[in-house]
């Protein structure tokens, strides 16, 4: 076990998914895995095991922020030996061109959290996707007949900012859409030289003020699911 996972040795596959709502976790072995089995539920940071397709896959809440991302990661990746990690999360748009419901690759997170910054003493890193994750979801979106949209995030450590403008900078150069953890968890498959990805789902627009209810973050977004799952089994 490790101070946040009570998992066993065994118990956590070598692939699993990452949502930041531990009832997304819940919904998707529920309804996408074969015989699923809770190994984790400390702070209601719900984690299961089952099978997909006859592969053994995992799926483990990881709560919001790059603080919370950073303790469940770590652990996965440093104790239970996780070799694949896909994110799976909801994001803001904050492109015209990107609109509710649309489903995001993130193939590189900027920041403005200070993780980094004490990370590497000052100096800028820059949090990239596994390319072979990138390539198998965006295969597998297009063969399903969506039509994802691939380019980079930005990982925020604010949900109420000061400045309610902060994002067009962001979208200006390039960003299409805000979130709050997959720049950790980049850095981090970096680190212990493991693969990882963030797909995300429109859950509102900052362009034009639409957004989604919380129980259709929780259980319908199962495009982003779909695709996650056949990509981390790949």
């Amino acid at each position: 076990m490790s101070i946040h996972i009570t998992a066993k040795n065994g118990e956590i596959a070598d692939s699993i998914l990452l949502p930041g709502d531990p009832l997304r976790a819940k919904f998707i072995a529920e309804n996408f895995l074969e015989n699923p089995k809770q190994y984790n539920d400390i702070r209601n940071m719900l984690g299961y095991t089952g099978l997909y397709k006859g592969k053994k896959v995992s799926v483990q809440g990881t709560g919001m922020g790059i603080p919370s991302i950073s303790i469940y990661v770590n652990e996965l990746f440093r104790d239970y030996g996780v070799q694949k990690a896909i994110r799976i999360g909801t994001a803001g748009a904050i492109r015209e061109d990107v609109k509710l419901r649309d489903l995001v690759i993130a193939l590189s997170a900027s920041t403005d959290s200070g993780a980094n910054k004490i990370r590497f003493g000052g100096r800028s890193y820059a949090p990239t996707a596994s390319w072979r994750l990138i390539k198998a979801a965006w295969d597998i979106a297009q063969a399903k007949g969506f039509s994802p949209k691939a380019g980079p995030v930005i990982s925020s450590d604010m949900f109420y900012t000061e400045n309610p403008d902060d994002w067009k900078l962001w979208a200006k150069f390039g960003c299409l859409a805000v979130e709050m953890e997959t720049a950790e968890l980049y850095t981090l498959a970096a680190k212990y030289n493991r693969e990882a990805l963030c797909m995300l789902t429109i859950s509102d627009s900052l362009v034009t003020g639409e957004a989604t209810t919380p129980q259709e973050r929780q259980t319908t977004f199962t495009a982003m699911m779909e695709v996650a799952l056949e990509t981390v089994v790949s």
